[in-house]
């Protein structure tokens, strides 16, 4: 089996980093129209691969069978995809509720966030907390997982992100409604910047994901 490799688009958004599989989507400034009206929170998104194939059954278990173990790799991967001109204050993992995490066990967000810290030489600080539980995301529309969201997050630390360049850490991203739901909370206490790093992220080319 042939391990994962980077994600390879020839069209995708200068900011979300989404591929398309034509320029139709994008304006002449290369954004997407999620990114162009704004509904997005985030500042950059930078992934490693697409989740599908290798890295989609790595991702697959690391979470769901607890092979924590395989935080190391996939957090090499992770850091490959960190563009080494880019500097950062401060990683922050992408939080689980509570009780997802009493049934897991543990946040790959976290793990993955601590190892990338590591390689950056930056502080990882879990300060983000999910106050709620939210349903299931898949099958539902932008507007709609963007409203599942909505109000999800809170800085428990915003000391610890005013003023600074954060690193949002997650596993895999779909549309970037949790991601953009969490950076909006980090940009309300304080922080200057956020950018949102991912193993992986769901290809609009393979997968019928909607607009609404």
């Amino acid at each position: 089996m042939r391990g994962p490799e980077p994600l390879a688009a020839e069209f995708f958004c200068v900011s979300c980093r989404m591929p398309f599989q034509n320029r139709f989507p994008l304006d002449d400034a290369g954004q997407c129209r999620l990114c162009r009206s704004g509904a997005l929170g985030f500042d950059a998104v930078y992934c490693f691969g697409s989740f599908e194939g290798p890295l989609r059954e790595l991702i697959h278990l690391f979470k769901y069978a607890g092979m924590k173990a395989l935080a190391k790799p996939l957090g090499a991967q992770l850091a490959a995809a960190l563009p080494r001109d880019q500097q950062f204050d401060v990683v922050v993992p992408m939080p689980l509720h509570w009780r997802q995490r009493w049934q897991r066990g543990f946040n790959q967000s976290e793990l993955l966030a601590r190892f990338t810290a590591r390689r950056c030489g930056i502080p990882m600080i879990a300060a983000a907390r999910r106050l709620r539980a939210t349903r299931n995301q898949a099958g539902l529309s932008n507007a709609k997982r963007r409203g599942n969201v909505s109000g999800a997050f809170v800085i428990a630390k915003p000391d610890a992100v005013a003023g600074q360049h954060v690193l949002l850490v997650d596993d895999v991203m779909t549309t970037g409604a949790t991601a953009s739901a969490c950076a909006r909370a980090l940009k309300r206490a304080g922080a200057k910047s956020v950018a949102v790093l991912t193993l992986a992220r769901v290809d609009r080319r393979l997968t019928d994901v909607r607009d609404a």
